[in-house]
């Protein structure tokens, strides 16, 4: 990295590590036996976090993309084994065309299988499916003090609880076996409703979760009034072989060209780009057959589009309510989100289903989740965020780790009440500036 700056996507928090090294072997990650130092370390997957949670500011990161090798795959099963490093991507790359997908994914393919399995990741169709984390079947987790755990729901299933969604903070993941999902082909069929309000989107939502597979919601967070929480809601399920498509082949992303001197998202470009997007068809409702790719990474269109928020960055929040007090409280964020001209063009609100993760730490839990970006603007940024942490922690909700660069040790602690238990299995020779700020150490990791 420039000037060995370690920046989240959302470019704020900035880290300056003490040092950092990419491993090219599993056998020359750092262990007490190999490596004496006394900096406390963290594994850096590929940089997607929006907070500081991947961060280890006067520390050491362990950058772990070096160890991106596929062990096995058989193409009967969809049984995957691979390294860490390994993205979605390139999972994708060799899946595909022999009928398979990943069975969770975010909202970017550029994400490693380490840094899925650490932060849980949830995606569109997490209503069936689950977390990540409930596809894996087992991994192996090297301690700082060179000691290796095996780990599955049946053999050291502790250490499989602790790591899945453990931040990377119970050992460094040095392999991951997952089952992969079965697909017809490239593509999908895309139903897309415009709705007026958020009765019409959690009607929407119930109709749609026993017959597609995935579906998520885009949400106009500038709109007030008789028009709050007016958006477009895109279900989708995998394209059946019978009406597969020509595959148009890799895809070309142009690239963002420069960080502008200030944020394109902000007060005065914000409420005309949603209304625009909004009005975007005339139809309330199309059905389109629609390639992987733009379905689920929209954003990995545009390379670097993290620049688009100046050089200050933006802080993402995301948050999830419990279902008994989901209308009311996105209601209520919405609400002052708007009030307060923030937001971004990037709003996404979705209902979780309840399949329990496998993870103590994990975010995802039945309910409604909403995701937004927030140009960063100092205080006032941060005064709105605790705003809205006040809500969350009123209804019992909670705030993703992953998007997280500012939550107080209070809130962390009532949004992950296994905090306690999970502390027994963090390595001592692993930390994160997420982890030293929620425990109420501001200091670096030395």
């Amino acid at each position: 990295m420039k000037d060995n700056v370690y920046p989240s996507w959302g470019r704020f928090p900035a880290s300056r590590p003490a040092s950092a090294v990419r491993p090219a072997s599993v056998s020359a990650l750092p262990t007490a036996d190999t490596d004496r130092s006394t900096e406390l370390r963290l594994a850096y997957g590929n940089g997607r976090s929006y907070g500081d949670s991947g961060l280890n500011n006067g520390g050491q990161l362990i950058d772990m993309r070096g160890l991106d090798r596929f062990i096995a795959f058989d193409p009967a099963t969809g049984i995957l084994e691979c390294e860490p490093g390994v993205l979605i991507a390139d999972v994708l790359e060799l899946a595909v065309s022999q009928g398979w997908f990943i069975p969770v994914s975010p909202g970017t393919q550029y994400v490693t299988l380490g840094g899925a399995l650490a932060n849980d990741i949830h995606g569109k169709n997490h209503h069936g499916a689950g977390t990540f984390g409930c596809h894996v079947l087992d991994f192996d987790l090297l301690r700082s003090d060179g000691t290796l755990h095996v780990c599955s729901r049946n053999e050291n299933s502790h250490w499989f609880a602790a790591t899945v969604g453990g931040l990377g903070l119970t050992g460094f993941i040095t392999r991951v076996r997952i089952a992969l999902k079965r697909i017809e082909g490239p593509f999908m069929d895309v139903d897309t409703h415009r709705f007026d309000s958020l009765d019409e989107f959690f009607e929407l939502s119930a109709a749609s979760s026993d017959t597609y597979e995935y579906t998520v919601a885009w949400v106009d967070c500038s709109a007030r009034g008789t028009n709050l929480g007016r958006g477009w809601f895109m279900r989708a399920n995998h394209r059946p072989a019978l009406g597969q498509l020509r595959d148009p082949g890799p895809r070309r992303s142009p690239t963002f060209p420069a960080t502008p001197p200030f944020s394109l998202m902000n007060s005065v470009t914000l409420r005309p780009l949603n209304t625009l997007y909004f009005h975007r068809k005339r139809r309330r409702r199309f059905r389109r057959a629609q390639h992987y790719q733009p379905y689920f990474y929209p954003l990995d269109g545009i390379q670097h589009w993290n620049k688009a928020y100046g050089p200050k960055g933006f802080l993402q929040y995301q948050c999830v309510v419990p279902p008994t007090e989901a209308q009311a409280s996105i209601t209520e964020l919405l609400e002052r989100i708007a009030a307060a001209g923030a937001g971004s063009f990037l709003s996404v609100l979705k209902v979780f289903g309840d399949r329990p993760s496998p993870g103590l730490m994990s975010f995802p839990r039945p309910g409604a989740t909403l995701a937004l970006d927030f140009p960063n603007r100092g205080s006032e940024t941060l005064k709105l965020l605790d705003q809205l942490d006040s809500v969350v922690m009123a209804a019992g909700g909670a705030v993703y780790p992953a998007k997280d660069a500012r939550m107080s040790p209070e809130a962390f602690r009532q949004y992950f009440p296994n905090w306690a238990r999970f502390s027994e299995y963090v390595d001592p020779g692993l930390s994160s500036s997420f982890w030293r700020r929620v425990q109420g150490n501001q200091g670096n990791s030395s």
